[in-house]
């Protein structure tokens, strides 16, 4: 199932799940037996889930998809931990800088927590923050946790996993420069924006894509219409099971905390070099395999969204 959350004409916030063309409101659909956040759905979404199984069509609180417009589907995650898992981004980004990948990276998967209030979704603008010249994508995936747990196995992980989604992990590479030098960080040149999205896909449809305890699913990301990068999710080093497990190490991890992969192999633009980087009215699409695609246009911090795209002129 693809799970999604809405505004509708009046500007309501919803829930609920696609449906061939249309949106299913999960709370009207079941007369209020399923909640209209979310959030509050994954908190109990074991027994929710039985409630959805058990309805049958037709159904109260239908919409098409072109009458609503999508938010980012859990717009208001319990934490965000960002890994660090694909080699080969790992090796590119610390070359550039002249830096070996440090033996540690091989012990365990790391990762940091970026801001969970500044979450964005389809077709909405990021704001370019102020101060910086060098936006950047980063071309993700995210899980999402459905059960509370507590140094969780990674025998065990698959359970705890509800679904999965794409998640663009802004950069501003100037500001994040800067301030990792003193040995902390990411935190500015990050906690500006990321983007979730489109919907949340239930881990039972990636099945037909697994590859061992890997799925096999092109990424790509195109800025106005040009491919620039591509990789797979099968050629990451640390799994999400082996990322739950670290992440839930002494500490509990709950229904509707969002675990991030990590950049993939050439899912950036830091990778490739160019020092060409994202200027106001560009457009970012990252595509993932049976995860739909993740558009969202570029904007100066003022507001002013009224400019050309930019990607390709000659940038420092």
């Amino acid at each position: 199932m693809k799970f999604v959350t809405f505004r509708t004409s009046s500007g309501d916030m919803r829930s609920g799940w696609i449906e061939g063309e249309q949106i299913i409101d999960m709370n009207i659909a079941s007369s209020g037996r399923l909640p209209s956040r979310m959030l509050d759905f994954l908190e109990h979404a074991e027994e929710y889930m039985e409630v959805i199984r058990g309805m049958s069509l037709p159904m109260k609180g239908i919409h098409g998809l072109s009458e609503v417009s999508f938010c980012a589907p859990l717009p208001n995650p319990g934490s965000i931990r960002d890994f660090y898992a694909f080699e080969q981004h790992v090796k590119t980004a610390r070359g550039h800088r002249g830096l070996p990948v440090v033996p540690e990276w091989y012990e365990v998967p790391v990762f940091y927590f970026t801001n969970h209030r500044a979450v964005i979704g389809p077709n909405d603008s990021v704001s370019r923050p102020k101060g910086s010249q060098k936006l950047d994508y980063e071309l993700e995936i995210a899980c999402i946790i459905g059960k509370e747990g507590r140094n969780i196995s990674r025998k065990e992980a698959d359970e705890y996993i509800f679904g999965y989604c794409i998640l663009n992990d802004w950069s501003a590479r100037d500001l994040q420069v800067q301030e990792m030098k003193v040995g902390l960080g990411p935190a500015k040149g990050k906690d500006f924006a990321t983007s979730i999205g489109p919907y949340i896909v239930t881990k039972d449809e990636l099945e037909s894509y697994r590859h061992g305890q890997r799925y096999d699913l092109k990424m790509t990301a195109r800025v106005n219409g040009e491919l620039l990068s591509q990789g797979n999710f099968k050629d990451i080093h640390y799994t999400f099971a082996e990322m739950i497990e670290r992440a839930s190490a002494n500490v509990t991890l709950y229904p509707g905390d969002v675990i991030g992969s990590g950049t993939v192999g050439t899912g950036c633009i830091l990778e490739h070099g160019t020092g060409c980087w994202l200027q106001p009215g560009d457009t970012v699409e990252l595509e993932v395999t049976g995860l739909g695609v993740l558009r969202n246009a570029v904007r100066e911090e003022t507001g002013d969204e009224d400019v050309l795209p930019s990607y390709g002129r000659t940038s420092s």
